[in-house]
Protein backbone atom coordinates (compact mmCIF):
# COMPACT_ATOMS: atom_id res chain seq x y z
CA UNK A 1 0.00 0.00 0.00
CA UNK A 2 1.43 3.36 -1.06
CA UNK A 3 0.04 6.75 -0.01
CA UNK A 4 0.94 9.65 -2.30
CA UNK A 5 0.90 13.11 -0.70
CA UNK A 6 3.02 16.12 0.25
CA UNK A 7 2.04 16.97 3.83
CA UNK A 8 3.32 14.72 6.65
CA UNK A 9 1.33 16.72 9.25
CA UNK A 10 -1.86 15.01 8.03
CA UNK A 11 -0.42 11.49 8.15
CA UNK A 12 -0.79 10.40 11.81
CA UNK A 13 -4.50 9.39 11.94
CA UNK A 14 -4.19 7.41 8.74
CA UNK A 15 -0.99 5.68 9.87
CA UNK A 16 -2.80 4.58 13.02
CA UNK A 17 -5.79 3.34 11.05
CA UNK A 18 -3.62 1.33 8.65
CA UNK A 19 -1.70 -0.19 11.55
CA UNK A 20 -4.95 -1.20 13.28
CA UNK A 21 -6.08 -2.87 10.04
CA UNK A 22 -2.75 -4.67 9.67
CA UNK A 23 -1.92 -2.88 6.41
CA UNK A 24 1.68 -1.91 5.70
CA UNK A 25 1.50 1.58 4.21
CA UNK A 26 4.42 3.47 2.72
CA UNK A 27 4.38 7.21 2.14
CA UNK A 28 5.39 8.69 -1.22
CA UNK A 29 6.05 12.38 -0.57
CA UNK A 30 5.86 14.30 -3.84
CA UNK A 31 7.97 17.27 -2.82
CA UNK A 32 11.08 16.39 -4.84
CA UNK A 33 12.51 13.47 -6.79
CA UNK A 34 12.17 11.76 -10.15
CA UNK A 35 10.58 8.78 -11.91
CA UNK A 36 11.84 6.61 -14.73
CA UNK A 37 8.88 6.55 -17.10
CA UNK A 38 10.23 3.41 -18.78
CA UNK A 39 10.50 1.50 -15.50
CA UNK A 40 7.70 -0.56 -14.04
CA UNK A 41 6.35 0.81 -10.73
CA UNK A 42 6.14 -1.46 -7.70
CA UNK A 43 3.17 -3.77 -7.31
CA UNK A 44 0.49 -2.62 -4.91
CA UNK A 45 -2.42 -0.28 -4.36
CA UNK A 46 -1.83 3.47 -4.53
CA UNK A 47 -3.92 6.12 -2.76
CA UNK A 48 -3.44 9.73 -3.80
CA UNK A 49 -4.01 12.39 -1.16
CA UNK A 50 -2.61 15.25 -3.22
CA UNK A 51 -4.08 18.57 -2.16
CA UNK A 52 -5.23 21.77 -3.83
CA UNK A 53 -3.62 23.68 -0.94
CA UNK A 54 -0.12 22.28 -1.56
CA UNK A 55 1.07 25.71 -2.73
CA UNK A 56 0.39 27.12 0.76
CA UNK A 57 3.14 24.80 2.08
CA UNK A 58 5.66 25.77 -0.64
CA UNK A 59 4.79 22.60 -2.55
CA UNK A 60 3.08 24.10 -5.59
CA UNK A 61 5.00 21.75 -7.88
CA UNK A 62 3.48 18.72 -6.14
CA UNK A 63 0.34 19.10 -8.23
CA UNK A 64 2.29 18.68 -11.46
CA UNK A 65 4.41 15.92 -9.91
CA UNK A 66 1.16 14.22 -9.02
CA UNK A 67 -0.24 14.47 -12.53
CA UNK A 68 2.90 12.80 -13.87
CA UNK A 69 3.15 10.07 -11.22
CA UNK A 70 -0.54 9.12 -11.40
CA UNK A 71 -0.48 8.86 -15.21
CA UNK A 72 2.65 6.69 -14.95
CA UNK A 73 1.04 4.36 -12.42
CA UNK A 74 -2.16 4.10 -14.44
CA UNK A 75 -0.25 3.35 -17.63
CA UNK A 76 1.10 0.22 -15.90
CA UNK A 77 -2.34 -0.89 -14.80
CA UNK A 78 -1.86 -0.22 -11.11
CA UNK A 79 -4.88 0.21 -8.81
CA UNK A 80 -4.98 3.93 -8.03
CA UNK A 81 -7.57 5.51 -5.71
CA UNK A 82 -7.81 9.25 -6.28
CA UNK A 83 -6.18 8.87 -9.69
CA UNK A 84 -5.43 11.37 -12.42
CA UNK A 85 -9.06 12.13 -13.26
CA UNK A 86 -9.93 12.60 -9.58
CA UNK A 87 -6.95 14.91 -9.04
CA UNK A 88 -8.43 17.29 -11.61
CA UNK A 89 -11.50 17.68 -9.39
CA UNK A 90 -9.27 18.42 -6.40
CA UNK A 91 -7.34 21.22 -8.13
CA UNK A 92 -10.17 22.82 -10.11
CA UNK A 93 -13.43 24.16 -8.73
CA UNK A 94 -14.50 24.73 -12.34
CA UNK A 95 -14.23 20.98 -12.91
CA UNK A 96 -16.19 20.29 -9.71
CA UNK A 97 -18.94 22.75 -10.60
CA UNK A 98 -19.33 21.44 -14.16
CA UNK A 99 -19.54 17.80 -13.08
CA UNK A 100 -21.91 18.43 -10.17
CA UNK A 101 -24.22 20.57 -12.31
CA UNK A 102 -24.24 17.97 -15.08
CA UNK A 103 -25.24 15.36 -12.49
CA UNK A 104 -28.25 17.44 -11.46
CA UNK A 105 -26.79 18.67 -8.16
CA UNK A 106 -27.78 22.21 -7.14
CA UNK A 107 -24.65 24.37 -7.25
CA UNK A 108 -24.16 28.14 -6.77
CA UNK A 109 -24.21 30.42 -9.78
CA UNK A 110 -20.56 30.91 -10.68
CA UNK A 111 -18.53 32.79 -13.28
CA UNK A 112 -14.92 31.81 -13.99
CA UNK A 113 -12.68 34.73 -14.93
CA UNK A 114 -9.33 34.08 -16.59
CA UNK A 115 -6.87 36.81 -15.66
CA UNK A 116 -8.10 40.12 -14.24
CA UNK A 117 -9.30 42.15 -17.23
CA UNK A 118 -12.91 40.94 -16.98
CA UNK A 119 -13.21 40.64 -13.20
CA UNK A 120 -14.90 43.96 -12.38
CA UNK A 121 -17.39 43.74 -15.25
CA UNK A 122 -18.46 40.17 -14.47
CA UNK A 123 -18.74 40.92 -10.74
CA UNK A 124 -21.43 43.49 -11.53
CA UNK A 125 -23.64 40.70 -12.83
CA UNK A 126 -24.02 39.57 -9.20
CA UNK A 127 -26.06 41.36 -6.54
CA UNK A 128 -24.25 42.18 -3.31
CA UNK A 129 -23.12 40.49 -1.26
CA UNK A 130 -21.18 38.08 -3.48
CA UNK A 131 -17.96 36.17 -3.02
CA UNK A 132 -14.73 35.68 -4.94
CA UNK A 133 -12.56 32.60 -4.60
CA UNK A 134 -9.59 30.88 -6.16
CA UNK A 135 -10.29 28.15 -8.66
CA UNK A 136 -7.36 26.23 -7.19
CA UNK A 137 -7.81 26.74 -3.49
CA UNK A 138 -7.95 24.53 -0.43
CA UNK A 139 -8.84 25.11 3.24
CA UNK A 140 -11.12 27.99 2.23
CA UNK A 141 -8.11 30.19 1.48
CA UNK A 142 -8.69 32.95 -1.06
CA UNK A 143 -12.45 33.17 -0.38
CA UNK A 144 -13.70 36.71 0.22
CA UNK A 145 -17.13 38.25 0.75
CA UNK A 146 -17.88 41.57 -0.94
CA UNK A 147 -20.65 43.91 0.21
CA UNK A 148 -20.10 46.55 -2.49
CA UNK A 149 -18.82 46.41 -6.04
CA UNK A 150 -16.64 49.44 -5.33
CA UNK A 151 -14.73 47.58 -2.61
CA UNK A 152 -14.20 44.70 -5.01
CA UNK A 153 -12.95 47.04 -7.75
CA UNK A 154 -10.43 48.63 -5.38
CA UNK A 155 -9.17 45.19 -4.36
CA UNK A 156 -8.75 44.04 -7.96
CA UNK A 157 -6.80 47.21 -8.82
CA UNK A 158 -4.79 47.34 -5.59
CA UNK A 159 -1.71 45.66 -4.14
CA UNK A 160 -3.72 43.31 -1.91
CA UNK A 161 -5.15 41.37 -4.86
CA UNK A 162 -4.16 37.72 -4.66
CA UNK A 163 -4.48 35.61 -7.78
CA UNK A 164 -5.32 31.93 -7.78
CA UNK A 165 -2.27 29.74 -8.46
CA UNK A 166 -3.76 28.91 -11.88
CA UNK A 167 -4.86 32.48 -12.65
CA UNK A 168 -8.59 31.68 -12.54
CA UNK A 169 -10.79 33.69 -10.15
CA UNK A 170 -14.37 32.63 -9.48
CA UNK A 171 -17.20 35.06 -8.83
CA UNK A 172 -20.03 33.33 -7.02
CA UNK A 173 -23.43 34.08 -5.56
CA UNK A 174 -23.50 34.47 -1.79
CA UNK A 175 -25.53 31.70 -0.20
CA UNK A 176 -27.60 32.90 2.76
CA UNK A 177 -27.67 30.00 5.20
CA UNK A 178 -30.88 29.23 7.10
CA UNK A 179 -28.70 28.80 10.20
CA UNK A 180 -25.01 29.76 10.70
CA UNK A 181 -23.46 26.48 9.68
CA UNK A 182 -22.58 24.40 6.65
CA UNK A 183 -22.47 20.63 6.39
CA UNK A 184 -19.65 18.39 5.27
CA UNK A 185 -20.68 14.85 4.31
CA UNK A 186 -17.95 12.20 4.32
CA UNK A 187 -17.84 9.26 1.89
CA UNK A 188 -15.50 6.26 1.72
CA UNK A 189 -15.67 3.62 -0.98
CA UNK A 190 -18.47 5.72 -2.44
CA UNK A 191 -20.60 5.15 0.68
CA UNK A 192 -21.75 7.63 3.31
CA UNK A 193 -19.86 7.60 6.63
CA UNK A 194 -21.22 10.60 8.55
CA UNK A 195 -22.04 14.30 8.23
CA UNK A 196 -20.42 17.14 10.17
CA UNK A 197 -21.97 20.46 11.19
CA UNK A 198 -19.38 23.22 10.68
CA UNK A 199 -20.11 26.42 12.56
CA UNK A 200 -19.77 29.58 10.43
CA UNK A 201 -21.07 32.15 12.92
CA UNK A 202 -17.66 33.87 13.02
CA UNK A 203 -17.83 34.50 9.28
CA UNK A 204 -14.70 32.52 8.37
CA UNK A 205 -14.43 30.52 5.15
CA UNK A 206 -11.45 28.49 6.40
CA UNK A 207 -13.27 25.30 7.36
CA UNK A 208 -10.60 22.59 7.26
CA UNK A 209 -11.52 20.13 10.05
CA UNK A 210 -8.07 18.71 10.83
CA UNK A 211 -6.03 19.76 13.87
CA UNK A 212 -3.19 20.62 11.49
CA UNK A 213 -5.34 23.39 10.01
CA UNK A 214 -5.86 25.28 13.28
CA UNK A 215 -4.59 28.83 12.76
CA UNK A 216 -4.27 29.76 16.44
CA UNK A 217 -4.15 26.66 18.67
CA UNK A 218 -3.86 28.86 21.77
CA UNK A 219 -7.09 30.76 21.15
CA UNK A 220 -9.98 30.47 23.59
CA UNK A 221 -12.50 27.74 22.84
CA UNK A 222 -15.74 28.93 21.17
CA UNK A 223 -19.05 28.73 23.02
CA UNK A 224 -20.16 25.95 20.69
CA UNK A 225 -17.95 23.31 19.06
CA UNK A 226 -16.95 24.39 15.54
CA UNK A 227 -17.34 20.80 14.31
CA UNK A 228 -20.08 18.42 15.47
CA UNK A 229 -21.71 15.36 13.93
CA UNK A 230 -25.15 15.84 12.38
CA UNK A 231 -26.92 12.66 13.42
CA UNK A 232 -30.08 13.55 11.48
CA UNK A 233 -28.17 13.36 8.17
CA UNK A 234 -28.18 9.67 7.25
CA UNK A 235 -27.44 7.50 4.24
CA UNK A 236 -30.99 7.83 2.93
CA UNK A 237 -31.04 11.65 3.00
CA UNK A 238 -31.99 12.78 -0.55
CA UNK A 239 -28.86 14.87 -1.03
CA UNK A 240 -26.64 12.07 0.29
CA UNK A 241 -28.22 9.71 -2.23
CA UNK A 242 -27.54 12.27 -4.96
CA UNK A 243 -23.95 12.68 -3.81
CA UNK A 244 -23.37 8.92 -3.83
CA UNK A 245 -24.69 8.66 -7.38
CA UNK A 246 -22.43 11.52 -8.44
CA UNK A 247 -19.34 10.01 -6.82
CA UNK A 248 -19.92 6.63 -8.43
CA UNK A 249 -20.41 8.21 -11.84
CA UNK A 250 -17.26 10.32 -11.46
CA UNK A 251 -15.14 7.42 -10.15
CA UNK A 252 -14.43 9.19 -6.84
CA UNK A 253 -14.10 6.71 -3.99
CA UNK A 254 -13.09 8.93 -1.04
CA UNK A 255 -14.44 12.45 -0.59
CA UNK A 256 -15.85 15.14 1.67
CA UNK A 257 -18.66 17.16 0.07
CA UNK A 258 -19.82 20.47 1.55
CA UNK A 259 -23.30 21.93 1.23
CA UNK A 260 -25.45 24.65 2.74
CA UNK A 261 -29.16 24.84 3.50
CA UNK A 262 -30.33 28.30 2.40
CA UNK A 263 -33.06 30.54 3.74
CA UNK A 264 -35.11 29.93 0.58
CA UNK A 265 -35.02 26.15 1.01
CA UNK A 266 -32.23 25.15 -1.37
CA UNK A 267 -29.67 22.45 -0.60
CA UNK A 268 -26.63 23.82 -2.44
CA UNK A 269 -23.43 21.83 -2.87
CA UNK A 270 -20.47 24.18 -3.18
CA UNK A 271 -17.25 22.19 -2.59
CA UNK A 272 -15.78 18.76 -3.26
CA UNK A 273 -12.69 17.57 -1.36
CA UNK A 274 -11.01 14.42 -2.67
CA UNK A 275 -8.28 14.35 -0.01
CA UNK A 276 -10.61 14.69 2.96
CA UNK A 277 -9.44 15.20 6.55
CA UNK A 278 -11.29 14.40 9.76
CA UNK A 279 -11.89 16.32 12.96
CA UNK A 280 -10.68 14.41 16.04
CA UNK A 281 -13.57 15.57 18.25
CA UNK A 282 -16.13 14.33 15.74
CA UNK A 283 -14.18 11.12 15.27
CA UNK A 284 -14.21 10.46 19.02
CA UNK A 285 -18.01 10.51 19.12
CA UNK A 286 -18.88 9.04 15.72
CA UNK A 287 -20.09 5.43 15.38
CA UNK A 288 -17.66 4.93 12.48
CA UNK A 289 -14.20 6.40 11.91
CA UNK A 290 -13.32 8.12 8.64
CA UNK A 291 -9.67 6.95 8.66
CA UNK A 292 -10.84 3.54 9.91
CA UNK A 293 -13.26 3.16 7.01
CA UNK A 294 -10.53 4.24 4.59
CA UNK A 295 -8.13 1.64 6.03
CA UNK A 296 -10.77 -1.08 5.71
CA UNK A 297 -11.69 -0.05 2.18
CA UNK A 298 -8.10 0.20 0.96
CA UNK A 299 -7.12 -2.92 2.91
CA UNK A 300 -9.72 -4.87 0.96
CA UNK A 301 -8.19 -3.63 -2.29
CA UNK A 302 -4.70 -4.55 -1.09
CA UNK A 303 -5.80 -8.09 -0.24
CA UNK A 304 -7.60 -8.43 -3.55
CA UNK A 305 -4.53 -7.18 -5.41
CA UNK A 306 -2.29 -9.64 -3.54
CA UNK A 307 -4.72 -12.45 -4.36
CA UNK A 308 -4.57 -11.67 -8.07
CA UNK A 309 -0.77 -11.68 -8.02
CA UNK A 310 -0.69 -14.94 -6.04
CA UNK A 311 -3.10 -16.55 -8.47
Amino acid sequence: MYVIHENPEWWAPFASAFAAEGIAAEQWLLTDGSIDLSAEPPQGVFWSRLSASAHTRDHAESKEYGRAVLRWLESWGRTVIGGSDVLEFEVSKVAQHAALRAAGVDVPRTVAVFGTGDLKRRAREFPVPFISKHNQGGKGLGVRRWDTHEEFDAWVDGPAFEASPDGITLIQEFLFAREPFVTRAEYVGGEFVYAVRVDTSAGSFELCPADACVVDPGAAAPAFPPFARREEITADHPLVVQHRDFLRGAGIRIAGIEFVETIDGRLVTYDLNTNTNYNPDVEAAAPASGPGEIARFLGGLVRADAGVLAG
